[in-house]
């Protein structure tokens, strides 16, 4: 249950386009998370938002440090997190939970910046999630005001430029693995600089690139806007760079929604929000975008019924085929979901 599950119901919708088949590239799982807005976010939890209306067929675990090993060699705890995430891929692929296939794709971590010896961790993550292992993420976000939070890791500054990181990194493409770049706005610009150098490996930009509203960037949308768009558009000339477009009602977005005393409604979101949605589908065309819920860190703000009618209001009038790829077709392929071996196979 989450804390603001009352506070949620205020805000009701009727389910836009039911039957658009969606693949949600971008949830996490977890139990035991204090100071989250949903502290036990597992397998049951999740079912209950999707089964609030949307045609959700498939999805995406991405870590979170969740359920990593308590012993052991240190290297290897995040093996735990994998481990788990399969566990509740095989529950859901038994048909008992409903027709969706949670964590048909799973994102693990490994610390990329321990260089060469990286690669033995991603060989046992690939070996523990039973052929759904699709990449890496190591998360990046650093600020240096006290008010911005930095990422769990607490990376250095400029993890992405760093040559042992970079040893590490290079060990994804031959193994077939993709890379989540998850950064703040001003940090755009080394995942650029990494995306660049190693132009066979695919990174996914989550969450538009962190646009900061919180701290110094607090009151200056339009400026941090336009700081963000000055850095996306030489990171979208990379044709290995994909984009989620989700992630925007987080506390360090700043749009300050669950403060409010009635969450917003779809229609609210998307017009906080369009700019930045147009403008990257614009950048990197519609086969290389694709909506994510970024659940449970964006229940702050929304329940998983109203985001997902906010995408909808944004693409309406658009082609099928558009929608198609920006609610399914490019994370399918990303997170190879329709390959011969993968989970919708059978499709």
């Amino acid at each position: 249950m989450a804390m603001n599950d009352d506070w949620l119901a205020r805000t009701v919708e009727p389910v836009l386009d039911p039957d658009l088949p969606i693949c949600d590239p971008h949830h996490h799982l977890w139990d035991q998370r204090a100071g989250m807005v949903a502290p036990r976010y597992l397998l049951d939890e999740f079912l209950e938002d999707l089964a609030s209306g949307h045609n959700v067929v498939s999805t995406v675990f991405i870590e979170c440090g969740a359920m990593f090993r308590a012993g052991g060699p240190e290297e290897l705890r995040p093996v735990g997190e994998t481990e788990f995430a399969a566990g509740v891929a095989a529950m859901s692929e038994s048909g008992l939970y409903g027709r969706t296939r949670v964590a048909a794709g799973i994102v693990g971590t490994a610390h990329l910046s321990r260089g060469d010896a990286a690669a033995e961790v991603l060989d046992r993550q690939i070996q523990a999630a039973g052929g759904r292992f699709r990449g890496i993420r190591q998360g990046g976000t650093w600020h240096e005001s006290p008010e911005i939070p930095n990422h769990r890791t607490e990376p250095a500054p400029d993890m992405f430029l760093d040559a042992r990181f970079r040893e590490g990194f290079r060990h994804l493409a031959p193994r077939g693995l993709s890379f989540e770049g998850w950064c703040y706005h001003p940090q755009i610009p080394v995942l650029t600089d990494l995306a660049r150098a190693f132009p066979d490996t695919v990174i996914v930009l989550d969450h538009f690139g962190g646009p900061i509203g919180v701290g110094p960037c607090a009151g200056r949308a339009d400026e941090v806007f336009d700081e963000w768009r000055r850095v996306i558009g030489p990171l979208a000339e990379c044709p290995n760079v994909y984009a989620k477009l989700g992630g925007l009602a987080m506390e360090v977005n700043g749009f300050g929604w669950h403060g409010r005393e009635a969450p917003p409604t779809s229609e609210e979101l998307m017009e906080a929000t369009r700019r930045y949605y147009e403008h990257t589908i614009e950048l990197f065309g519609v086969e290389r975008c694709m909506f994510e819920s970024n659940f449970p860190v964006d229940k702050l703000s929304c329940s998983y019924r109203v985001l997902w009618n906010s995408f909808k209001r944004l693409t309406q009038g658009w082609s099928a085929s558009e929608r198609a790829f920006l609610f399914h077709d490019t994370a399918a392929r990303v997170y190879r979901l329709d390959s011969p071996n993968g989970p919708e196979g059978s499709r």
